[in-house]
């Protein structure tokens, strides 16, 4: 039997291939992307400002970047148009690293974290000292998400000319909680000092001023402003989305009102770790340890002294943020 010869009517060409540029692993490296900063995410589109100058523009983000996810707060590099002209979109191709990130989860059983806001070094919470009432249990949930991903909480009490802050200072006094205590019609310049140069993210329940507190801090941002249910003692969503504004020399990010703070990705050696005058003692606590039990070994550590003269205040006001974790708790 001999092999046939093969000429050119044996070669199958696919039809629609000819000419086809070869596939290559190389990816364009985009040398020339600026910088900018994510002020808004909009259903997939960015509103973005760039780092020198300020100048906000819109952009998507490239199929490149896959899966990884965009929020505000991010620091970007963007390519294409970037002129912020009605019509125009600019690429963003690169995520710079984060410093930090503000996580969430739906709830105490989801556990999926959801990056909120990124880069933010102060979280500041707004609460009312009247109408409606402080939550503790949501200021607990805020403060363990701070202390866990390093960034400096601030507890700001607004209306205090409605009720004393004393109460909420001596609360969270042994966990060195920077308090600041506003009334109504106040200018907020001490504050506005405080926080230049810083991206502070700003979280608060409805109703509790948090747009006002804004608008004093940011004159040019032009929050709008509810009011509370006389009925409910609920306040009114005005902020639907996170947005960074723009300050002298720093950004504040708004966020909607809270209903849920779920720290389903926190656990009790996350929140011990945030305190180095107690993490030491850990070694001593058993395998599975709650810190929140009569078989912890942090008690033995505190009651030596090695957590310091107010060790014990310290160590309760811990444990109570480690009980707000299993509490479960909304704030509508």
């Amino acid at each position: 039997m001999t092999r046939r010869q093969l000429d050119e009517d044996d070669v199958r060409i696919r039809p629609g291939r000819t000419g086809a540029r070869a596939r290559t692993k190389d990816r364009p490296t985009h040398e020339n992307a600026v910088d900018a900063r994510v002020l808004v995410v909009d259903r997939g589109r960015m509103t973005c400002a760039l780092d020198e100058t300020g100048e906000k523009f819109f952009a998507m983000k490239a199929r490149e970047l896959g899966r990884k996810g965009i929020v505000v707060g991010d620091r970007v590099g963007v390519v294409g148009d970037i002129t912020g002209d009605e019509g125009s979109l600019a690429r963003i191709v690169r995520r710079h690293e984060r410093t930090t990130t503000l996580n969430r989860s739906a709830d105490d059983v989801d556990p999926t974290e959801r990056v909120i806001v990124a880069n933010a070094d102060t979280l500041v919470m707004v609460v009312a000292l009247a109408n409606p009432e402080p939550r503790p249990g949501l200021i607990n949930r805020c403060l363990v998400a701070a202390f866990t991903s390093g960034m400096t909480p601030i507890l700001v009490a607004t209306k205090a000319d409605l009720a004393s802050a004393d109460d909420l200072r001596r609360r969270y006094q042994p966990l060195g909680v920077e308090m600041w205590a506003t009334t109504r019609g106040e200018d907020v310049n001490a504050l506005r000092d405080r926080l230049h140069g810083h991206i502070a993210v700003m979280v608060g329940h409805s109703g509790v001023g948090k747009s006002t507190l804004i608008n004093g801090l940011a004159p040019n941002s032009h929050r709008r402003t509810g009011e509370v249910n006389d009925v409910t003692g609920r306040g009114r969503h005005t902020s639907t989305s996170a947005e960074a504004i723009r300050t002298d020399d720093g950004y504040l990010i708004d966020t909607p009102g809270i209903r849920s703070f779920g720290l389903a990705h926190v656990n009790s050696d996350d929140v011990v770790h945030a305190f180095p005058a107690l993490a030491e003692g850990l070694d001593e606590c058993p395998r599975g340890c709650s810190h929140d039990e009569a078989e912890c070994g942090l008690d033995a550590f505190v009651a030596a002294g090695r957590a310091g003269e107010h060790g014990d205040q310290l160590l309760e006001s811990v444990r109570g943020l480690i009980r707000s974790i299993s509490a479960g708790e909304r704030f509508d």
